[in-house]
C-alpha cells in the first residue's frame, strides 16, 4: 500500500522520501529556521520536520534532577534538562510561517507535537504527523494524532516488539496511513552506535506489518545505515539537519549538514536504480557483452559433412553469437552428424546437426 504526502507517492516502487528533522536546530531564531528549510530543500529533502513542545509538557524538572546526574548525550549539556528543553522549544506562533516557507521551498511541512493541545494547533498546517520514540508507549496521544486522518510516522527507538505492536494498533484503529520506523535513540554521534542500529528489524517489520511502508529514523553518523535500510525495503528516511554540526545545541552534533545530506540523497538514488525488479535476466545493457563474453561450441578442426561429432572435434571458445550453442548443450551435440562442412574455428549451429 502506498501513501501520499503533498502529491508525492511513497511506497516500495517509488523514490525514498527524505525528511529533514530541523528539530531544535533553529536555535530559537525564526529566520534561521526558514533558512534551514530552504537549505534542506536544496539538498534534496522532501519534507522539513519540526518538534512542537513546551518544556512543561514534555519533561519534569523535578524528575530529571532526582536522577542525580545527566546521562548519555545530556551529560554534555551545560544547563539542566528542563532549561535546555525550554530554550529549544519552538514558538507555536511560528507554525503558519514555517508552513508557508515550506510551501515556497517546495517541500512538505510536518512536526512532532508533544501535547494534545499542540496537536490541535498544528493540525491545520501539516501534511503528516511524526511520533517520536519517546511517546511510543503513550497510546492515547498516538490515537489522538491518528484520528486526524493524516499519515503517521512512528519512530520505534528504545522499544520492544510488544510495545511497537501496541503503538501500531493504536494508529491502525483510525488510519492505515502508517509508517513504522526502525530507530535507535542514542544521540551521542558515536561510531559505536552502528552496532546498535539493528537494521534487520526492518525484516521483522516486513513480516509483522506486510501492508505497511517502512522507514528509518536515524541518528548515526553519515549515511551508511540509510543505504542499508533502503536496500532492506525502507522508503521513508528521517535524519536531523543543520547548517553547521559544530554549533552549540542539543541536536547539532548528530545532524547532517547540506553537503552530507545531498551526498546521502544522491547515493540513495543510485542504490534505488541498482535494486531492480528481482527478476534475473540478460539486461538490456548486456545484450552485446553476452555475445562477447560467453563461450560457444566451436569446431576444433575442420569437420566434414556427415562426420559424427565427438569431443575431440570441438572446443568451447568466445564469442557466442545469437545462433551459437552454449557449452551446457554439449550433450545435445555429441553423437550427431554434421549437416555441412564446418570450418575450424566456426561455431556450431542447430541446423548444422543431423
Amino acid at each position: 500500500m502506498n501513501i501520499t504526502i503533498e502529491n508525492k507517492e511513497i511506497g516500495i516502487m517509488h523514490p525514498t522520501y527524505f525528511i529533514a528533522d530541523i528539530a531544535a536546530n533553529h536555535d530559537g531564531d525564526l529566520s534561521r529556521a526558514k533558512d534551514l528549510i530552504y537549505q534542506a530543500a536544496e539538498a534534496g529533502a522532501d519534507a522539513a520536520k519540526f518538534q512542537h513542545f513546551a518544556a512543561e509538557t514534555i519533561v519534569s524538572d523535578v524528575g530529571f534532577k532526582s536522577l542525580g546526574s545527566q546521562e548519555s548525550h545530556q551529560s554534555k549539556w551545560k544547563k539542566s534538562v528542563f532549561e535546555v528543553y525550554k530554550a529549544a522549544s519552538l514558538n507555536p506562533d511560528w507554525t503558519p510561517v514555517l508552513a508557508e516557507t515550506c510551501k515556497k521551498a517546495g517541500i512538505a511541512f510536518f512536526t512532532s507535537p508533544y501535547s494534545f493541545a499542540l496537536i490541535d494547533k498544528v493540525d491545520p498546517y501539516i501534511q503528516a504527523y511524526k511520533i517520536g520514540s519517546g511517546d511510543v508507549t503513550w497510546p492515547d496521544i498516538i490515537s489522538y494524532m491518528a484520528q486526524k486522518g493524516k499519515p503517521v510516522l512512528l519512530a520505534t527507538g528504545a522499544s520492544t516488539m510488544d510495545e511497537v505492536v501496541i503503538a501500531v494498533d493504536a494508529v491502525l484503529r483510525h488510519t492505515d496511513k502508517l509508517v513504522p520506523m526502525q530507530c535507535n535513540t542514542n544521540y551521542t554521534a558515536s561510531v559505536e552506535n552502528f552496532g546498535y542500529i539493528n537494521l534487520n528489524v526492518l525484516k521483522t517489520f516486513q513480516i509483522m506489518f506486510p501492508d505497511l511502508i517502512l522507514g528509518l529514523s536515524d541518528h548515526t553518523p553519515g549515511h551508511s545505515t540509510v543505504l542499508g535500510a533502503v536496500a532492506l525495503g525502507a522508503r521513508v528516511i528521517e535524519k536531523h539537519f543543520t547548517d553547521d554540526t559544530r554549533r552549540e545545541g542539543p541536536d547539532h552534533a548528530f545532524s547532517m549538514d547540506p553537503a552530507s545530506w545531498k551526498e546521502m540523497v544522491e547515493r540513495t538514488r543510485e542504490l534505488e536504480a541498482s535494486l531492480g525488479s528481482g527478476i534475473k535476466k540478460v539486461e538490456h545493457n548486456e545484450k552485446k557483452t553476452v555475445i562477447l563474453q560467453r563461450r560457444s561450441i566451436r569446431a576444433k578442426t575442420k569437420i566434414d559433412k556427415g562426420t559424427e561429432i565427438t569431443k575431440d572435434l570441438v572446443e568451447m571458445l568466445r564469442p557466442c553469437p545469437s545462433d551459437g550453442l552454449p557449452p551446457y548443450r554439449i550433450n545435445d551435440v555429441l553423437g550427431k552428424r554434421s549437416a555441412r562442412t564446418i570450418d575450424a574455428g566456426d561455431h556450431i549451429r542447430w541446423n548444422d546437426l543431423l
